[in-house]
């Protein structure tokens, strides 16, 4: 059906923060709720975890596949495709008989994920150049806060329905966005013609594989295995095939040159490790507030009353990272960057050694989602600026997938920390989140060292001209 006048960019946003906003929330709402998912069919711990790691893997193979695919066929029929994704995977895990139905409905949200790449290439065609900046700050905002709100909304629906409509839910929603994407988003007037280097895509999915897997699984398997060390081994190979394959193509999927340019490289470097120290936060403080008062430090929380108490680290995260766009026309990009650095250092070193009471813990996560919200829409903002309009989709596709990388890195090792300091009742000690929390800060100020190299970011011309980048050969390499 075709639309029957021209949408505005103000409904444009609406439809895409909607759509963002629910696949974000798939990040995180199920991790709270795993026991209970377990409990309920019948499966171990062991095989439950790969609910998460199912979506980590077909997320990360996605994004800079479907990111330049959106580049090429054009962003709106890629959005529609990851929105059809999303319902389909919520429909299949919501009625699903065993555990590995449920994997693989979630593989197939995880091809959502495209979702995230393409509202930001939109956003950048359909708005007008003053504005691009603070869209993609507040779309920045809502990603991340929907990031974080999965953990505070799981325990209430669980216990008021039931694990289920965790997926029930957003598939309605995911259905009714879908419906208003089809109608209100406009055609992308920006495409790349070209076909996918299938090797390349191929080359890159395997190495992303090959690197995860034994990042969300090293605890169980041990890091010594040897399929963890082969694992490792074949992610190093297949990378620098990868590599090799997109420096020698006529048609890489991702271009080399782009992703050397100084405010892309330095910037992926802060989203790989303040990617670490945000899913550090997000998975292990929930943990500490529910630890058994017994143990002499922790609060004994339900699941429903640790996602109250990260609220505040939640709403921080939303208003800062949705005044960080207007922001600019005062405090740059990079400036708000190492702000935001700071803050969330300062966070985590407050949660490593004022978690007593749980005032200090809401106060300290509201330090830390203040830095969440002005770093995340920052950094999506240089990477948006700093690369030509008809790569907007694969360049921010790819930091989005650093960041997972980050993510998985940042939860293994706390998790490994954690696992490594229990008390002799079997209750985790409360050394081990104390050193946990101290590495998230380390992560943080590693960040905040990397954000001083990050360039200051360009402004926007209203008619950009061609952007023409250097020439790369393998001797510059």
């Amino acid at each position: 059906m075709p639309r029957l006048y021209q949408t505005s960019p103000r409904v444009t946003f609406g439809v895409l923060a909607a759509a963002a906003a629910v696949f974000a929330l798939m990040q995180s709402l199920v991790t709270p709720v795993l026991p209970t998912i377990q409990h309920d069919l019948h499966t171990s711990t062991t095989t439950v975890t790969w609910v998460l790691t199912a979506w980590l893997l077909a997320s990360s193979v996605a994004t800079p596949i479907m990111g330049r695919i959106g580049d090429m066929i054009g962003k709106d029929r890629t959005l529609l495709v990851a929105l059809a994704a999303i319902a389909v995977g919520c429909l299949v895990a919501a009625i699903a008989p065993n555990i590995s139905i449920l994997i693989v409905a979630r593989v197939l949200q995880g091809f959502g994920v495209a979702v995230f790449p393409v509202s930001f290439g939109i956003i950048r065609d359909e708005f007008p150049a003053e504005k691009v900046t603070s869209a993609v700050g507040i779309m920045a905002a809502v990603i991340a806060t929907g990031s974080g709100m999965g953990i505070v909304l799981a325990g209430p629906i669980v216990s008021a329905l039931d694990w289920r409509y965790l997926f029930w839910l957003p598939m309605i929603a995911t259905v009714i966005i879908l419906g208003l994407a089809w109608r209100l988003i406009p055609a992308s007037p920006v495409r790349t013609p070209g076909k996918i280097n299938w090797l390349s895509a191929t080359l890159l999915s395997g190495w992303l594989v090959a690197l995860l897997l034994p990042l969300s699984e090293g605890s169980a398997w041990g890091w010594g295995a040897p399929k963890t060390v082969i694992l490792f081994g074949a992610a190093v190979v297949l990378f620098a095939a990868w590599f090799v394959n997109e420096i020698k193509s006529t048609n890489p999927l991702i271009d080399m040159r782009m992703m050397r340019l100084p405010a892309v490289w330095t910037t992926n470097l802060v989203s790989l490790l303040f990617g670490a120290a945000m899913f550090g936060v997000f998975a292990f403080l929930p943990q500490l507030m529910q630890v058994p008062s017994a143990s002499g430090y922790g609060f004994g929380a339900t699941v429903s009353k640790a996602g109250l108490l990260m609220l505040p680290m939640m709403a921080a995260m939303a208003v800062f990272g949705s005044v960080s766009g207007p922001l600019t026309k005062w405090v740059s990009a990079k400036a708000q960057l190492l702000l935001g650095a700071a803050l969330a250092t300062l966070g985590s070193l407050a949660i490593a050694f004022q978690h007593d009471a749980e005032w200090k813990v809401a106060v300290a996560g509201g330090v830390f989602g203040i830095g969440l919200g002005l770093v995340y829409s920052s950094m999506i903002n240089l990477i948006v600026q700093s690369v030509p309009r008809h790569q907007t989709g694969v360049a921010s596709g790819m930091n989005t997938n650093i960041r997972t990388i980050g993510a998985s890195i940042g939860t293994a090792v706390v998790s490994s920390v954690v696992a490594a300091h229990v008390l002799p009742n079997g209750l985790p000690a409360e050394s081990g989140y104390s050193e946990s929390f101290v590495i998230t800060a380390l992560a943080g100020a590693a960040a905040f060292g990397l954000a001083l190299l990050v360039p200051a970011a360009k402004r926007l011309r209203k008619t950009p001209e061609p952007e023409v980048l250097p020439e790369l050969t393998p001797v510059e390499v």
